[in-house]
């Protein structure tokens, strides 16, 4: 297989560092990774990395972002840590959240009860739609 790039940061400046399990291995000169080959692995559509970095913003945990998106928390922990993403901190509200169809959803706003008291924001996931909501805490 041709080497064309370092699959870390995308450097055409490597050069080679030895031979591992019969390959040739080679050195990033821009960032340092070693590699042997292209990456060649599964790629998640950036819909669901930007979903999964905006749920995160939006308080909900890795746990919570892998059932809904089913994509997985150690997968979500890299993007975070990779994008260098920094979630603030405040102790006086946690979010709650429904997934809703368009008409669920109708209905919720409908009502001023479900609105008031608390931030609201609505996201898309596929057919449906999540709702996350913050509450403060009560004392």
């Amino acid at each position: 297989m041709k080497i064309n790039s370092c699959p870390n940061c995308n450097s055409e400046q490597y050069v080679k560092s030895g031979i591992v399990n019969e390959r040739q291995r080679y050195k990033c000169k821009e960032c340092g990774y070693f590699f042997t080959v292209n990456k060649i692995g599964k790629r998640i559509d950036d819909y669901y990395v930007n979903k999964s970095l905006q749920l995160y913003l939006e308080g909900l945990t890795y746990r919570e972002i892998e059932r809904i998106l089913g994509v997985s928390h150690v997968s979500i922990m890299n993007w975070v840590k990779k994008y260098n993403i920094k979630r603030p901190y405040n102790a006086n509200y946690h979010p709650t959240y429904k997934i809703l169809n368009a008409k669920e959803l109708a209905d919720y706003f409908s009502s001023a009860e479900n609105i008031k008291g608390a931030g609201v924001i609505v996201t898309e996931l596929g057919d449906k739609f999540m709702l996350i909501k913050w509450e403060r805490f009560k004392d």
